[in-house]
């Protein structure tokens, strides 16, 4: 489990692309300080396990399913990562609930400057749509985000100094691709929602207040 609060850049020291596989080892400062082998790490938003690791660089492996849910296997050598350790119970919770399963690529289409904020828009498939609200979360390229804007196919992101600094996603262009995994809370209720919509017991066909409260949601 990880928060969305990017911990350190990183570089791809090498990739090895199979036909759907991907090795990566990725050269970093902070996250090796106290790694251990099987560790959970946050590249880029997808939750990656460590196979092997050194003072200056760790290993990972990425299956299939990863390689085509999320843009890792679009990396080159050379290029920089958003890199999270799992959150410690103990620690401070900065960001939102982030998993690392990434729910899909959107891809930005625009990119303007105001005052000390980056605005994006990015454009998503229509199915990942319904899990997002004006001001929840989103996790892009595993920076745990702000919604400031939903339109049909599209949200809209705003990156302070900070977050442009320090996390790869203030480089990107208009046409990049990034990897997206929505609120996780989100997907639970629409999913709920969406079965007890479906369900030949119910009777009910509108969202109400009462709706929702009768199926927990107060």
């Amino acid at each position: 489990m990880f928060t969305g609060i990017v911990e350190e850049i990183g570089t791809l020291k090498r990739i090895n692309v199979g036909a759907q596989s991907l090795e990566l080892v990725i050269s970093a400062r902070k996250i090796v300080e106290d790694i251990q082998l099987g560790d959970s790490i946050s590249i880029n938003g997808v939750c990656l396990t460590v196979t092997s690791f050194s003072s200056q660089e760790a290993h990972f492996d990425v299956m299939p399913e990863t390689y085509h849910a999320s843009n890792l296997h679009e990396l080159k050598q050379g290029d920089q990562v958003n890199l999270e350790r799992a959150m410690q119970a103990g620690g401070r919770f900065g960001g939102h609930i982030v998993s690392g399963h990434v729910d899909g690529v959107g891809v930005i289409t625009s990119k303007q400057q105001t005052e000390n904020a980056v605005y994006y828009e990015i454009e998503l498939d229509a199915e990942l749509m319904d899990y997002f609200v004006y001001k929840g979360s989103v996790a892009v390229d595993g920076t745990s985000l702000t919604v400031f804007g939903v339109n049909d196919q599209s949200i809209t992101i705003s990156l302070i100094p900070h977050t442009l600094q320090y996390s790869i996603v203030g480089g990107k262009l208009v046409g990049d691709r990034v990897n997206i995994e929505v609120d996780m809370m989100g997907k639970y209720v629409v999913q709920t929602i969406s079965n007890q919509m479906k369900s030949p017991m119910k009777k009910q066909q509108t969202i109400t207040a009462s709706f929702l409260e009768e199926n927990g949601f107060k």
